[in-house]
């Protein structure tokens, strides 16, 4: 079988909140790393999320 095209990526809190979203991306599409601003349930607010790889 092909390997799939998308790979899971974790966007990590930028505060150090320690929580994380999972979600795919598209490596050939999107080469530069993610980063959002969403809502961390443990600060309250929404702060950045920078992408990291999953362990």
């Amino acid at each position: 079988m092909a390997k799939p095209t998308t790979v899971k990526i974790r966007l990590t809190s930028s505060e150090g909140s320690g929580f994380f979203y999972v979600t795919k991306k598209n490596p050939r599409n999107q080469t530069e790393k993610m980063s959002f601003r969403k809502y961390d349930p443990v600060l309250r607010r929404h702060v950045e999320f920078k992408e990291a790889k999953i362990k």
